[in-house]
């Protein structure tokens, strides 16, 4: 059996906050299984109190988390340590999906696919360029935005009167 713990914003968050995924993690490790995750995914390991010692990567924004949980955090695109193997996120997910397939079949890896360090990266000074590209899609809010939503509002608060005073 194997474990793939999702990556994302708010999955993780979610996760790590339910005492039954905590334990499933932590059983999970304790026998040796491999548990795989990427960008966010690593906070479930640092709630569950399995990164101690351990030399990991995640999303950036991760990284402080990890680190103040004991983990050394390396600023690669995949990382195996023993049974844990973590990657940084989307821009990452062809190495991270190769490096899958070896890790869930129990392939021993060999000593150059594995990152070892004794400190963690430094933090780093901005957030990734991948994110700050795909904001540049994202609609800017406007004032015409606003009253667009505040007049849906007063449409919907008019139409629940109108229903109530139908009844």
């Amino acid at each position: 059996m194997t474990l793939f713990i999702p990556g994302g914003f708010i999955n993780p968050d979610l996760l790590r906050q339910s005492a039954a995924v905590r334990q499933l993690v932590r059983d999970f490790n304790a026998s040796g299984k491999p548990i795989a995750t990427l960008c966010h995914g690593p906070w479930v390991l640092a709630s569950a109190g399995l990164t101690d010692g351990r030399t990991m990567t995640s999303w950036p924004g991760v990284r402080d988390d990890l680190v103040n949980a004991g983990a050394t955090w390396v600023d690669d695109r995949v990382v195996r340590d023993d049974n844990l193997l973590t990657s940084r996120g989307p821009q990452d997910l062809e190495p991270f999906v190769q490096a899958l397939i070896p890790f869930f079949a129990g392939e021993t890896p060999s000593m150059t696919s594995q990152s070892v360090a004794l400190t963690s990266a430094p933090q780093p000074d901005s957030p990734p360029a991948v994110v700050l590209k795909a904001m540049k899609w994202l609609p800017r809010p406007s004032l015409r935005a606003a009253a667009l939503l505040g007049a849906l509002f007063a449409v919907y608060l008019a139409r629940n009167r109108y229903r109530a005073m139908a009844l």
